[in-house]
């Protein structure tokens, strides 16, 4: 790469690493081209997430001064950097999953809103639920009330059509006798 390249690369990675929502850091050493092609396009498509092999010099340059500094002391050997602009539990599952298929991937760090994660902080992340999922579950517990006591009023009039229709059925019983 020549200077002009250089300059180019650490600004893009710096604007990556602007807007992420999470990233994560890893190393993929022993790894073959399919494994991490397949890898790729899984968080592509599932996560809207992307996973770059990053020169550690550059990418120690993108992070001074942003939020996430406190990651350059870890680009070192072999770094892929996940990012995702999207839902960040969807990447970390993706990539928990991947690391416990292909022992492999060792997870080195994580940033997420400018505060470093553990691995254990990622696997715990990985296990939550997504967004989506979490919005549906909220309108569900706000339509419960609701719901309800459309129940407990329409009650009331089923109890009577019942009580009605036992009435009838006696009368009917007693006419026929």
């Amino acid at each position: 790469m020549n200077r002009t390249e250089k300059h180019t690369e650490v600004d893009r990675l710096k604007e990556k690493f602007s807007k992420a929502k999470i990233l994560l850091l890893t190393d993929y050493k022993g790894l073959k081209v399919e494994e991490v092609n397949k890898l790729r396009l899984e968080l592509r498509t599932k996560a809207q997430s992307r996973i770059k092999v990053v020169k550690n010099r550059l990418a120690k340059i993108a992070v001074k001064g942003t939020p996430l500094e406190f990651l350059a002391d870890h680009f070192t050997g072999t770094t892929a950097v996940t990012t995702t602009e999207a839902d960040p539990t969807q990447a970390a599952k993706i990539l928990v999953k991947f690391a416990k298929d292909h022992e492999q991937v060792k997870f080195k760090t994580a940033g997420m809103d400018g505060k470093p994660l553990t691995e254990k902080q990622v696997q715990a992340l990985a296990t939550l639920p997504s967004r989506e999922e979490l919005l549906a579950k909220l309108l569900g517990s706000m339509q419960a009330p609701a719901r309800n006591w459309v129940m407990v009023l329409a009650q009331i009039p089923r109890q009577l059509v019942n009580v009605l229709a036992a009435v009838r059925d006696k009368k009917q019983g007693e006419v026929k006798s």
